[in-house]
């Protein structure tokens, strides 16, 4: 998943990111539309949001509340990254610190802290369990299942098996939806005890290392020397 250059981003795009128009007050609309698909397809660029953030940060009177949150719940999709507390930097400190936004704010930053420390089960709690953040993900399509594959990419890396009872909490998902998720979707195995079986990859299989010092003669010398030389005083 490349959230920072993406190949879906159209050629009018690139050249506002990479030419004066980054500056131009007329490149919000473009830059809005643009997040819009973001959100419908499914895709993130990270690198186009923050531009459009900068320029909702030199043009105060042009910015929209919805767009900013949604700017912020595609880079929690990143996760583990700095994408969220980029973005997070360029919004205006006067605008977030009070009303709506700033308690938008307040949601996703701990949202965006419970993924980032792998507090998986927190984050579908507060997810499932506060209106506000329900609402704020609404126009992220797909939202839930990018947060799931993120996960499991993730518990693939570490893990060669873990027990099926550990990824419902993960995932939240009931153990059937839990079931199906790993068989279908990830390509795992359960056997009849639930233990999920993931296969080897270069990240979960463990590697034989060779620590090697090389030390010279004169190095070693130095070193008898010193701690005689020590014991003597």
């Amino acid at each position: 998943m490349n959230g920072e250059d993406p190949p879906e981003r159209p050629d009018y795009v690139t050249s506002i990111i990479n030419g004066l128009e980054r500056y131009n007050p007329e490149a919000v609309s473009p830059l809005e539309t643009y997040l819009q698909e973001q959100c419908e397809q499914k895709y993130c660029d990270c690198n186009a949001n923050r531009t459009l953030l900068k320029l909702y940060q030199l043009n105060p009177d042009r910015i929209k509340d919805e767009f900013v949150t949604n700017i912020l719940v595609k880079a929690m999709t990143q996760f583990p990254s700095a994408q969220f507390s980029l973005a997070l930097h360029l919004i205006n400190p006067s605008a977030a610190a009070s009303g709506e936004l700033h308690e938008a704010l307040t949601k996703l930053r701990t949202l965006n802290s419970q993924l980032q420390c792998a507090q998986y089960t927190q984050f579908w709690s507060t997810l499932d369990g506060d209106d506000l953040c329900a609402d704020l993900i609404a126009d992220i399509a797909g939202f839930e299942d990018m947060i799931r594959h993120k996960i499991a990419i993730l518990v693939s890396q570490a893990f060669r098996e873990i027990q099926l009872s550990h990824l419902e909490s993960w995932l939240g998902l009931s153990e059937d939806a839990t079931k199906k998720f790993v068989t279908d979707v990830c390509g795992w195995s359960v056997d009849a005890d639930d233990t999920v079986k993931i296969p080897a990859n270069p990240d979960n299989e463990a590697k034989k290392s060779e620590i090697r010092e090389d030390v010279n003669v004169d190095q070693f010398a130095r070193v008898i020397r010193r701690s005689w030389e020590e014991s003597i005083i």
